[in-house]
């Protein structure tokens, strides 16, 4: 019996082991820690607006977010950030306060562009830059990669 348990304990850790990764995850911050977070290290805010009723939106948290390539870039040059502007909240920028639509009015300059949206600002540069749509891996990835020379400056916007 006791050498029962012991196969099972040595066959538990085994599995357990085979299904743990080295792979590193997207930590989503909410946009009051996030802005701020990214600002004072001095990284790329990439704020993802969406909302619960999105299926493009889902589709990219799916098959662009979850990329072991994408989460990569995000973490080295990026702060990740999520913003649902249909939830009810408090949004700060500096010493002002926003509801979710207002913040997302300020945003993109009051001009609509659907869901997904994702928005990037460029602290070193204090510039805001708007991407809508539904992206694939292949697409974001070279646009992170863009972002992030530009920001470093390696190379200029266009």
């Amino acid at each position: 019996m006791k050498k029962g348990f012991l196969a099972f304990g040595f066959l538990t850790v085994l599995t357990l082991l085979a299904f743990t990764t080295d792979e590193e995850k997207l930590v989503w911050q909410h946009w009051n820690d996030g802005f701020a977070k990214a600002k004072t290290e001095n990284k790329i805010a990439l704020i993802d607006t969406y909302t619960d009723w999105c299926g493009w939106c889902k589709k990219m948290d799916r098959d662009t977010y979850a990329k072991q390539s994408i989460v990569d870039k995000i973490n080295a040059n990026f702060i990740p950030i999520k913003f649902n502007p249909e939830l009810a909240g408090k949004y700060t920028v500096g010493d002002t306060s926003y509801d979710g639509r207002t913040l997302l009015a300020a945003l993109n300059s009051g001009k609509s562009s659907g869901y997904p949206t994702t928005f990037f600002y460029l602290p070193k540069q204090n510039k805001m830059f708007q991407y809508p749509g539904y992206m694939n891996e292949e697409k974001f990835g070279e646009l992170l990669d863009k972002l992030a020379q530009v920001h470093n400056g390696t190379e200029t916007e266009n």
